[in-house]
């Protein structure tokens, strides 16, 4: 027989029971669709059979493993549906762009425009899939049986991308008849995927999912599409670059690497980002009335270096600027506001003074010496040393923090003393024609690696405190993106084969009997799609360096 141990009860059932049989039976337990497993400690999909004895947990569309099956998932259902709404000889060409809010951007290549009919089409085929509740198989081949397959079906990037493979061995889904191959766990059929959208949008469409937050998402109801066309037109010109490079996927890259190309890579994008700050510094010094840059972008995005780097390049031109942390403005930390779980909320703008702050401003703008305070985070409490500021006609205050683009941050200043920019780090990179690569996952690999060499955090303790960043970055930064006066993009296309080599020991040495063990053996796998590359080519004001070391700028 076999037991299993859920929620400290032990269960007995037969063995060679699967665990989609166990979930069913507890399904009812569950506010949301328990869509996989963690059976023994490991993640697991819910076909595996089970034997002998191990404790069991389920993951359902609210948690991240479970939303990243079901949207994998719902991408395959989409795969299948296109065999039907376009038949051989047609061979549409589906692309996974990139993510964009809680949605991906397809396009479609080969079958000209897509039309408003065409989506409806596609949808209703998807629904009827899910109707007939079609496995979703999952077997082992040979990765040149593989190679060959997918040079078959002419798809290019899997086919590049497992020239790099050493395992003899991958593993395919198939779904009546569609065959692919995927970066993580597949839910175990198409009944599980009842709640979608697709929906026009510029050269193509968006595949709209739910929004599984646990605390403010609703698992059964797709979440509406904010239009976020300021960061989409970024993420598109971060694609272009990317073709325009020649290195659009992992596998491209790969090949970049092995054939000696990417030093000349290295440099163009080191170049062609230099450029593209310089322009921005130009925007800003020519407007006279710009006083304060306000900047803000979630974790890791290399705010330091980008606002070291705008600095230098304001100062080029003439202006004088200060930088000004918004966390020099927290309230003392006896004062802070207390989140849902009962801890001390060091992400809310209620953490910050936001009166005193703009009483600063106000009186900087109309010439008035300030003395401006720093907070000292091992006292907890706001000091004043003497930073006394009167701003010149020249001079400029680069103001960073999680709130420098909300407007409740800097009401009592007039629109036009401020230059408002996001930064967020936006890959280029996909790692197939439909797997586009993970921007949070990017920043994560950079935290990781940050961390450990400047703050003594190992790669277990920055993975567990991620989900509170994330959550304070979906509540407090990600909502005012399309406030700002510029995107910037701060990704750079080579960065994942280069922080591999200081991420992969650090991620290695968390044990199997860790929590964050699931999660770092994610990103192994991840990982491990990347050759590895020197950092001996990096030059030294890189902004990937503030993340390895190696510096000259901070």
């Amino acid at each position: 027989m076999a037991k299993v141990i859920i929620n400290d009860r032990e269960e007995t059932y037969e063995d060679g029971i699967r665990l989609v049989d166990i979930a069913a039976i507890h399904q009812d337990e569950y506010k949301d669709d328990i869509v996989l497993a963690k059976y023994k400690g490991s993640l697991t999909e819910l076909h595996k059979v089970i034997n002998g004895v191990g404790t069991l947990e389920f993951l359902t569309t609210a948690d991240k493993d479970g939303r990243r099956a079901y949207r994998r998932s719902v991408v395959f259902l989409l795969q299948r549906a296109l065999m039907d709404v376009y038949p051989l000889p047609d061979n549409p060409y589906l692309r996974v762009e990139h993510s964009l809010g809680q949605g991906d951007f397809c396009t479609i290549e080969g079958v000209g425009d897509i039309t408003e009919d065409k989506l409806q089409e596609l949808k209703s085929v998807m629904l009827d899939l899910v109707e007939q509740d079609i496995p979703l198989k999952k077997y082992s081949i040979k990765t040149t049986q593989a190679k060959e397959m997918f040079h078959s079906f002419n798809m290019k990037d899997k086919e590049q991308l497992l020239k790099y493979r050493t395992s003899s061995n991958i593993n395919v889904y198939d779904l009546d008849g569609c065959i692919d191959y995927f970066y993580g766990y597949m839910v175990p059929s198409t009944k599980y995927l009842r709640y979608f959208d697709l929906l026009k949008f510029e050269n193509g469409f968006m595949l709209m999912f739910p929004n599984g937050d646990k605390l403010v998402g609703d698992t059964r109801k797709v979440a509406e599409f904010t239009n976020p066309i300021k960061l989409f037109s970024v993420q598109q010109a971060s694609s272009e670059f990317g073709r325009t490079m020649g290195v659009p996927t992992v596998g491209a890259l790969n090949e970049a690497i092995a054939t000696g190309r990417i030093k000349d890579i290295v440099l163009s994008q080191e170049a062609i980002m230099e450029r593209n700050i310089g322009d921005l510094a130009r925007t800003i010094a020519s407007n006279h009335d710009v006083k304060f840059v306000m900047m803000a972008g979630p974790s890791s995005s290399g705010k330091t270096t980008f606002s070291h780097k705008l600095s230098a390049h304001l100062r080029a031109l003439g202006c004088v600027p200060h930088p000004v942390p918004l966390d020099d403005f927290y309230l003392n930390r006896d004062q802070m506001p207390i989140d849902e779980y009962g801890e001390k909320d060091f992400e809310s703008i209620e953490g910050l003074d936001i009166s005193y702050f703009n009483e600063c401003m106000v009186k900087l703008l109309k010439g008035e010496r300030v003395l401006l305070p720093n907070f000292n985070f091992k006292t907890g409490k706001r000091e004043y040393n003497d930073h006394y500021m009167q701003l010149g006609p020249n001079d400029i205050l680069v103001i960073e923090g999680i709130h420098g683009l909300n407007d409740r941050m800097s009401a009592s200043l007039p629109a036009e003393s401020k230059y408002k920019i996001y930064l967020s780090a936006l890959t280029q990179l996909s790692i197939d024609e439909h797997n586009p690569l993970s921007t949070a996952d990017g920043r994560l690999i950079r935290r990781i690696v940050r961390d450990s060499r400047t703050r003594a955090t190992s790669a277990a303790e920055t993975i567990a405190m991620w989900d509170s960043v994330r959550r304070g970055e979906e509540k407090y930064i990600f909502p005012f993106q399309e406030h700002a006066d510029y995107l910037f993009n701060t990704a750079l296309i080579y960065e994942m084969a280069v922080l591999k080599l200081y991420v992969d020991p650090q991620l290695y040495a968390i044990e199997p009997d860790h929590p964050m063990y699931a999660e770092a053996k994610r990103l192994i796998k991840l990982l491990d799609y990347f050759l590895p590359m020197s950092p001996d080519v990096i030059p030294n004001n890189s902004l990937v360096r503030e993340f390895i070391g190696g510096s000259c700028i901070l």
